[in-house]
């Protein structure tokens, strides 16, 4: 896991409020950064790299994939986690939480 993951991950890592992600987790043939089941949703954490050579063209491909299984997918650029990682777990859990309704804590 990269710095701005790692960061994340402890704020994200017990449950907050409810919502359970999970890390490294495959979907298919690639691996999330992040999944929060319950809200099927993917979270990328996007360096610099993602804007070089074929990376936004294999970004897409991926992203459709994931799509094409019911899922979402957001990428949050590294630079922001680093810059205020609580404001983007914040950000994450509320979103997460909108997308499942108040019977979060009821599911696995």
């Amino acid at each position: 896991m990269s710095l701005p993951e790692v960061k994340l991950w402890a704020l994200l890592r017990r449950s907050p409020s409810g919502i359970r992600f999970r890390r490294q987790h495959p979907v298919g043939p690639y691996v999330a950064d992040f999944y929060c089941p319950a809200a099927k949703l993917i979270i990328e954490i996007d360096g610099i790299s993602h804007d070089l050579g074929d990376r936004p063209a294999l970004d897409l491909r991926r992203d459709n994939y994931v799509r094409h299984l019911g899922l979402s997918v957001l990428r949050i650029p590294a630079a922001d986690v680093l810059n205020d990682v609580t404001a983007v777990a914040d950000g994450l859990i509320a979103l997460c939480r909108e997308a499942v309704g108040p019977s979060t804590t009821q599911l696995r």
